[in-house]
Protein backbone atom coordinates (compact mmCIF):
# COMPACT_ATOMS: atom_id res chain seq x y z
CA UNK A 1 0.00 0.00 0.00
CA UNK A 2 2.91 2.47 0.24
CA UNK A 3 3.57 3.13 -3.27
CA UNK A 4 0.18 4.51 -3.24
CA UNK A 5 -0.15 6.98 -0.67
CA UNK A 6 -0.82 10.08 -2.45
CA UNK A 7 2.27 12.89 -2.66
CA UNK A 8 1.45 15.58 -1.07
CA UNK A 9 0.85 13.50 1.92
CA UNK A 10 3.51 11.48 1.87
CA UNK A 11 5.78 14.51 2.78
CA UNK A 12 3.35 14.35 6.65
CA UNK A 13 2.78 10.57 6.63
CA UNK A 14 5.68 9.18 4.87
CA UNK A 15 7.32 8.28 8.41
CA UNK A 16 3.84 6.30 9.53
CA UNK A 17 4.19 3.63 6.17
CA UNK A 18 7.81 2.86 7.40
CA UNK A 19 7.02 1.77 11.32
CA UNK A 20 6.13 -1.70 12.60
CA UNK A 21 2.50 -1.39 13.06
CA UNK A 22 2.23 -0.31 9.14
CA UNK A 23 4.19 -3.24 8.00
CA UNK A 24 1.65 -5.64 9.71
CA UNK A 25 -1.14 -3.78 9.00
CA UNK A 26 -0.18 -3.60 5.39
CA UNK A 27 0.71 -7.97 5.73
CA UNK A 28 -2.92 -8.38 7.25
CA UNK A 29 -5.02 -6.65 4.08
CA UNK A 30 -2.86 -8.55 1.93
CA UNK A 31 -3.95 -11.98 3.74
CA UNK A 32 -7.07 -10.50 3.78
CA UNK A 33 -7.76 -9.84 -0.06
CA UNK A 34 -5.93 -13.28 -0.59
CA UNK A 35 -8.91 -14.95 1.72
CA UNK A 36 -11.63 -12.93 -0.52
CA UNK A 37 -13.02 -9.92 -1.31
CA UNK A 38 -11.99 -6.66 0.78
CA UNK A 39 -13.84 -3.33 0.08
CA UNK A 40 -12.71 -0.51 -1.34
CA UNK A 41 -10.27 -2.02 -3.91
CA UNK A 42 -6.57 -1.77 -3.84
CA UNK A 43 -6.52 1.17 -5.80
CA UNK A 44 -8.95 2.96 -3.76
CA UNK A 45 -7.88 2.65 0.02
CA UNK A 46 -6.60 5.87 -0.13
CA UNK A 47 -9.21 7.57 -2.36
CA UNK A 48 -10.08 10.59 0.08
CA UNK A 49 -6.44 11.61 0.26
CA UNK A 50 -6.17 11.35 -3.70
CA UNK A 51 -9.31 13.40 -4.09
CA UNK A 52 -8.12 16.35 -1.47
CA UNK A 53 -4.79 17.19 -1.06
CA UNK A 54 -3.09 17.93 2.33
CA UNK A 55 -2.51 21.50 1.60
CA UNK A 56 -6.42 21.96 0.17
CA UNK A 57 -7.46 20.73 2.99
CA UNK A 58 -10.58 22.94 4.73
CA UNK A 59 -12.96 20.73 6.02
CA UNK A 60 -12.28 17.04 7.63
CA UNK A 61 -15.03 14.94 7.96
CA UNK A 62 -14.57 11.48 9.82
CA UNK A 63 -16.72 8.43 9.30
CA UNK A 64 -15.95 5.51 10.91
CA UNK A 65 -15.10 1.94 8.08
CA UNK A 66 -16.23 1.93 4.39
CA UNK A 67 -19.64 0.28 3.71
CA UNK A 68 -19.13 -3.61 3.35
CA UNK A 69 -21.54 -4.49 0.17
CA UNK A 70 -20.12 -4.96 -2.97
CA UNK A 71 -19.85 -2.10 -5.42
CA UNK A 72 -20.29 0.48 -2.53
CA UNK A 73 -17.43 2.07 -1.08
CA UNK A 74 -14.80 3.98 -3.10
CA UNK A 75 -12.64 5.35 -0.44
CA UNK A 76 -14.49 8.65 0.57
CA UNK A 77 -16.63 8.22 3.85
CA UNK A 78 -20.24 8.20 3.41
CA UNK A 79 -19.93 8.14 -0.39
CA UNK A 80 -21.15 5.55 -2.63
CA UNK A 81 -20.20 5.13 -6.44
CA UNK A 82 -22.61 6.61 -8.97
CA UNK A 83 -25.80 4.05 -9.62
CA UNK A 84 -25.23 2.76 -6.14
CA UNK A 85 -28.66 2.73 -3.56
CA UNK A 86 -27.63 5.97 -1.53
CA UNK A 87 -27.16 4.72 2.29
CA UNK A 88 -29.74 5.34 4.98
CA UNK A 89 -26.84 7.46 7.11
CA UNK A 90 -26.00 9.66 3.52
CA UNK A 91 -29.84 9.69 2.79
CA UNK A 92 -30.36 11.33 6.22
CA UNK A 93 -27.46 14.27 5.17
CA UNK A 94 -29.46 15.09 2.34
CA UNK A 95 -32.44 15.44 4.14
CA UNK A 96 -30.77 18.25 6.81
CA UNK A 97 -29.26 19.72 3.83
CA UNK A 98 -32.30 19.90 2.42
CA UNK A 99 -34.37 21.62 5.57
CA UNK A 100 -31.08 23.68 6.40
CA UNK A 101 -30.02 25.00 2.96
CA UNK A 102 -32.97 24.34 0.91
CA UNK A 103 -30.75 22.16 -1.42
CA UNK A 104 -32.76 19.18 -4.01
CA UNK A 105 -32.16 15.79 -2.41
CA UNK A 106 -30.01 14.06 -5.57
CA UNK A 107 -29.97 11.53 -6.97
CA UNK A 108 -26.81 9.53 -6.24
CA UNK A 109 -24.24 9.22 -3.50
CA UNK A 110 -21.55 9.91 -4.73
CA UNK A 111 -20.00 12.85 -3.11
CA UNK A 112 -16.82 13.54 -4.95
CA UNK A 113 -17.83 17.26 -5.90
CA UNK A 114 -17.17 17.82 -1.98
CA UNK A 115 -13.89 15.99 -2.08
CA UNK A 116 -12.43 18.35 -5.05
CA UNK A 117 -13.42 21.68 -2.90
CA UNK A 118 -12.11 20.25 0.05
CA UNK A 119 -13.90 18.45 2.40
CA UNK A 120 -11.78 15.65 3.18
CA UNK A 121 -13.61 12.75 3.74
CA UNK A 122 -11.89 10.21 5.79
CA UNK A 123 -12.78 6.82 7.98
CA UNK A 124 -11.41 5.62 10.83
CA UNK A 125 -10.21 2.31 9.32
CA UNK A 126 -9.50 2.19 5.50
CA UNK A 127 -10.64 -1.62 4.47
CA UNK A 128 -13.09 -3.82 5.74
CA UNK A 129 -14.19 -7.78 4.81
CA UNK A 130 -17.12 -7.77 2.49
CA UNK A 131 -20.07 -8.35 4.77
CA UNK A 132 -18.47 -7.68 7.67
CA UNK A 133 -18.50 -4.42 9.23
CA UNK A 134 -15.35 -3.38 11.67
CA UNK A 135 -13.99 -6.53 10.47
CA UNK A 136 -10.68 -4.35 10.17
CA UNK A 137 -11.23 -2.33 13.58
CA UNK A 138 -8.22 -2.22 15.59
CA UNK A 139 -5.80 -3.93 13.41
CA UNK A 140 -3.88 -0.19 12.48
CA UNK A 141 -6.01 1.77 10.31
CA UNK A 142 -6.54 3.95 13.65
CA UNK A 143 -3.17 4.86 14.31
CA UNK A 144 -2.63 6.01 10.76
CA UNK A 145 -5.75 7.89 10.60
CA UNK A 146 -5.47 9.29 13.78
CA UNK A 147 -1.62 10.21 11.90
CA UNK A 148 -3.69 12.10 9.00
CA UNK A 149 -5.86 13.87 11.95
CA UNK A 150 -3.22 15.33 13.48
CA UNK A 151 -1.37 16.37 10.52
CA UNK A 152 -4.07 18.54 9.26
CA UNK A 153 -4.25 20.15 13.23
CA UNK A 154 -0.58 20.51 13.10
CA UNK A 155 -0.65 22.68 9.84
CA UNK A 156 -0.89 26.44 10.03
CA UNK A 157 -3.76 26.78 7.76
CA UNK A 158 -7.27 26.13 10.40
CA UNK A 159 -9.35 23.93 9.01
CA UNK A 160 -12.95 22.35 10.26
CA UNK A 161 -13.07 19.14 12.03
CA UNK A 162 -16.66 17.42 11.78
CA UNK A 163 -17.11 14.90 15.06
CA UNK A 164 -20.34 12.80 14.38
CA UNK A 165 -21.59 10.51 16.71
CA UNK A 166 -19.78 9.43 20.09
CA UNK A 167 -16.98 7.44 17.84
CA UNK A 168 -15.59 10.50 15.82
CA UNK A 169 -15.89 12.69 18.95
CA UNK A 170 -13.21 10.46 20.78
CA UNK A 171 -10.69 12.03 18.31
CA UNK A 172 -11.86 15.46 19.82
CA UNK A 173 -7.55 15.64 22.10
CA UNK A 174 -5.97 15.08 18.37
CA UNK A 175 -7.08 18.37 17.71
CA UNK A 176 -5.77 21.65 18.28
CA UNK A 177 -8.80 23.42 19.08
CA UNK A 178 -7.15 26.97 19.64
CA UNK A 179 -6.29 27.18 15.87
CA UNK A 180 -9.60 25.12 14.47
CA UNK A 181 -12.73 24.91 14.35
CA UNK A 182 -14.92 21.78 15.90
CA UNK A 183 -18.69 20.74 14.91
CA UNK A 184 -19.85 17.98 16.60
CA UNK A 185 -23.27 16.48 16.69
CA UNK A 186 -25.33 13.19 16.69
CA UNK A 187 -24.31 10.52 13.73
CA UNK A 188 -26.99 10.60 10.88
CA UNK A 189 -27.34 7.09 11.02
CA UNK A 190 -31.09 6.17 11.57
CA UNK A 191 -30.29 5.09 14.96
CA UNK A 192 -29.40 8.68 15.97
CA UNK A 193 -31.23 10.71 13.32
CA UNK A 194 -33.63 12.00 15.69
CA UNK A 195 -30.83 14.01 16.54
CA UNK A 196 -29.21 14.88 13.91
CA UNK A 197 -32.14 16.70 11.83
CA UNK A 198 -31.98 20.44 13.13
CA UNK A 199 -28.32 20.47 14.32
CA UNK A 200 -27.72 22.11 11.33
CA UNK A 201 -24.25 21.35 10.80
CA UNK A 202 -23.74 22.69 6.86
CA UNK A 203 -24.26 26.66 8.00
CA UNK A 204 -21.96 25.91 11.41
CA UNK A 205 -19.07 24.83 8.79
CA UNK A 206 -19.23 27.35 6.16
CA UNK A 207 -19.44 29.91 9.15
CA UNK A 208 -16.18 28.71 10.79
CA UNK A 209 -14.87 28.41 7.20
CA UNK A 210 -15.90 32.24 6.31
CA UNK A 211 -14.14 33.17 9.41
CA UNK A 212 -11.44 30.70 8.69
CA UNK A 213 -10.52 33.27 5.21
CA UNK A 214 -11.24 30.54 3.26
CA UNK A 215 -14.15 30.36 0.53
CA UNK A 216 -17.66 28.15 1.66
CA UNK A 217 -18.58 24.73 0.71
CA UNK A 218 -21.27 24.17 -2.15
CA UNK A 219 -23.00 21.26 -0.68
CA UNK A 220 -25.02 20.70 -3.91
CA UNK A 221 -24.46 17.14 -5.28
CA UNK A 222 -25.42 17.58 -8.63
CA UNK A 223 -28.00 14.94 -10.39
CA UNK A 224 -26.30 11.90 -12.71
CA UNK A 225 -29.36 10.58 -14.26
CA UNK A 226 -29.60 14.54 -16.60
Amino acid sequence: MNDKLPDSWQKVLGEELDQPYFKELTAFVEEERAAGPVYPPADEVFAALEATPFDEVKVLVLGQDPYHGEGQGHGLCFSVRPGVRIPPSLRNIYKELHAELGLPIPDNGYLMPWARQGVLLLNAVLTVRAGEPNSHKGKGWERFTDAVIRAVSDRPDPAVFVLWGAHARKKLPLIDTARHAVVEGAHPSPLSARKFFGSRPFTQINEAIAAQGHAPIDWRVPDLSR
